[in-house]
Formats: C-alpha cells, sequence, structure tokens
C-alpha cells in the first residue's frame, strides 16, 4: 500500500481541513463540497484524513462492516446470523469514479437465482464498501445527477435498501461523504449543492514563504514518502486520537434556547432558503465543541460552523462579495444574540396572544 502523504504536513487551507475534521468527528453532519483550482491539495487532503481516521469495531465475517453496538443498523445478513464476534477493522477509503452507474453505487439483487432456487443474494456496491469509512468523488459535478442523489440520499438516511420484484435487502451506509470539483468545468445544480452540508472555496496560496514550505515537502515526499512521513507521525497520532476522543463526546455537548435562536436569526438574516443550514450548523457546532474536549456549544462555534455551512448557499448578485469571514459572523452572532435576548423568555403562540389582545374592544 503507498504511503500517504501526512494531513498535518498540508500547508495553510485551514477552513478545508477544519471541515473534513468536523465530517470525521460527526459524520451525521452530512458531508462536505470543496471547490477550487487544479492543484490546490483537494484529494490529498481526503486521502490524508482517511488515513488518520482510527479503527472502527465491526461484526466479524460482515461484508457492511456493521458496527456490534447498534443493532438497529445491522445489515440483513447479520440481523439473520446467530453469532456476532467482533473485530477490528481499518476505516476503508472509497474513490467513486465519474462513469459510475446507479447498481455500481447500490448493489443488485440477483433476480434470477431468487427466482430459481429461492435464494437471497446481494452484491455489493459501492456503499457497502464506504460503510464507516470516507467515500471520495473527485470531479463530483461531472458525475450523473441522479448517482449523485443516491449518495446523498444514502448519506442522510445512513442507511441503503435495495428492492427488486419484491425482494428486498438493507445494509447501513454510514460514511463522511467529501466530494471535490473545479467550478471552471461547470457546477453542481443548487438542488444538488443545498444538499452538501458544507463547502469550502479554495484557491492557490498566495504566500511566498507558504508556496517555499509546499515545495520543500512535497519534495521531500517524493524523495522518501516513510522518512517523510515518520517526521509528522507524532502530529498525525495526536490528531487521530482528539478525533477518536470528540467522536465519543459529540453526543454529550449541550446547546442552550439561546443558541437555536443565534443559528435561526443569523440564517433568516442573511436570506438562506429552507431550514437545512439551521441544521448543519447546529451539528458543525457540537461537533467543533466536541474536538476541542467541550461538553457547551459556544458563539465561535456557531460562526466557525456558519462559515462552512453558508458559502454555497447565499444568494449572490454579479458585484456581491464572493465569500463572508468568520469574524463577520461572529460580530453578527453577537448583535443577533443581544436582539434575541427578550425573545428567549417569550414561549410558542405569545405572538398570536399579543395580537387577539389587539383586536379586543
Amino acid at each position: 500500500m503507498p504511503t500517504i502523504y501526512p494531513f498535518t504536513a498540508i500547508v495553510g487551507q485551514e477552513r478545508m481541513k477544519r471541515a473534513l475534521i468536523l465530517n470525521a468527528v460527526s459524520p451525521r453532519i452530512g458531508g462536505v463540497l470543496i471547490r477550487g483550482e487544479r492543484g490546490t491539495a483537494k484529494s490529498t487532503a481526503a486521502r490524508a484524513l482517511a488515513a488518520l481516521l482510527p479503527q472502527v469495531k465491526v461484526i466479524s465475517q460482515c461484508r457492511f462492516g456493521c458496527d456490534p453496538e447498534r443493532s438497529h443498523t445491522w445489515c440483513t445478513e447479520c440481523r439473520e446470523r446467530a453469532d456476532q464476534d467482533v473485530e477490528l477493522r481499518t476505516t476503508p477509503f472509497v474513490n467513486l469514479p465519474v462513469s459510475a452507474t446507479e447498481d455500481r453505487v447500490v448493489g443488485t439483487l440477483d433476480i434470477e437465482k431468487a427466482i430459481q432456487k429461492g435464494e437471497r443474494h446481494f452484491e455489493p456496491g459501492v456503499l457497502a464498501a464506504a460503510n464507516r469509512g470516507l467515500l471520495y468523488i473527485d470531479e463530483v459535478n461531472l458525475l450523473d445527477d441522479h448517482v449523485v442523489d443516491l449518495l446523498l440520499d444514502s448519506a442522510a438516511m445512513g442507511m441503503n435498501i435495495v428492492e427488486r420484484e419484491g425482494i428486498s435487502f438493507s445494509h447501513p451506509a454510514r460514511f463522511i461523504l467529501v466530494g471535490t470539483m473545479n467550478p471552471e468545468e461547470g457546477d453542481l445544480r443548487p438542488q444538488l449543492l443545498d444538499r452538501f452540508a458544507l463547502s469550502v472555496d479554495i484557491h492557490g496560496i498566495r504566500s511566498p514563504q507558504e508556496r517555499v514550505f509546499i515545495m520543500e515537502r512535497n519534495l521531500a515526499f517524493e524523495g522518501e514518502p516513510e522518512g517523510f512521513r515518520q517526521q509528522w507521525i507524532d502530529k498525525e497520532q495526536e490528531i487521530s486520537a482528539q478525533i477518536e476522543r470528540a467522536r465519543k463526546l459529540v453526543g454529550q455537548v449541550k446547546y442552550t434556547r439561546r443558541d437555536l435562536l443565534s443559528i435561526a436569526a443569523l440564517s433568516a438574516s442573511l436570506n438562506v432558503d429552507g431550514h437545512r443550514s439551521d441544521l448543519v450548523i447546529l451539528k458543525a457546532a457540537r461537533a467543533h465543541a466536541a474536538f476541542e474536549g467541550r461538553r457547551q456549544v459556544t458563539e465561535r462555534d456557531i460562526a466557525l460552523a456558519a462559515e462552512l455551512a453558508f458559502p454555497h448557499r447565499i444568494k449572490r448578485g454579479p458585484f456581491d462579495q464572493a465569500d463572508i469571514g468568520f469574524d463577520e459572523l461572529q460580530e453578527r452572532i453577537e448583535q443577533l444574540q443581544g436582539a434575541s435576548a427578550p425573545m428567549e423568555e417569550r414561549q410558542p403562540g405569545s405572538e398570536q396572544q399579543e395580537v387577539d389582545e389587539k383586536k379586543k374592544p
């Protein structure tokens, strides 16, 4: 197996790295779309993240890597099997080719064998291979829209259900979805764009000093890959352990009603359509708090999450600013929290009550 370039050795691109780490902590966030010009370490970062992820406990001999602690998500085969021994497996990294068909993605049921022999036979697809791992799609904008839809649906549901001629088979499909694309080659439809939880627009680094670092590190890696990786192994193990701790902690991270009001008001003030961004920001904020070892969401967590959730959802005119920064978001959150403090005390239905009171003679 070829040596993977270390995640911690990537120069700059902090937003991209943060988006990837948050999804590693909490795959239920819903994936990340990385948009940028060629040669900006998009695919390098995705592969490097997969190498960082800790091993996972799975049911022995399971083709789908079912989690022994989540019996309600087990595949059809594990539910029917008597023995469920446990083993450790390396987190899978699956690269989806642009030419992938629906059957290649979801898997196929052998109808002929079912009719002739009365046996249910399921041939796993990409979703099965990627379960509890990282599914990487390079040039996602060139993939068939229907296939992208299937992938996003499975990522949201955490399950893949295949039904043919009255025969069904299900298996878990919970994975970190990472899509990359070059906007110069066309964009995704807005409906599909919104389905990616987080989005990052990256550009080549302009600082000459940092560009020198990139050259030096890449030349060192090409000359002696394993030796270069050993130089970064301590940092790699540190961040890997941090992700593992955060995964256990994220479910305990608390948030207040005021936090929810801040998120809702922030989305409304930026004219964001729908409610998906609100949920994404909350999940990402909790993941960020867990990654830093905290059990309470803060304004900073919300602002950092919003910085990743809004870029592909804010409507912009041709002369509007192309990006919204962390400082601007945090300032806006502070203003909104000050304005929303009195609202926090109000109970649902209070507005209608005020209207009724005004109508009284």
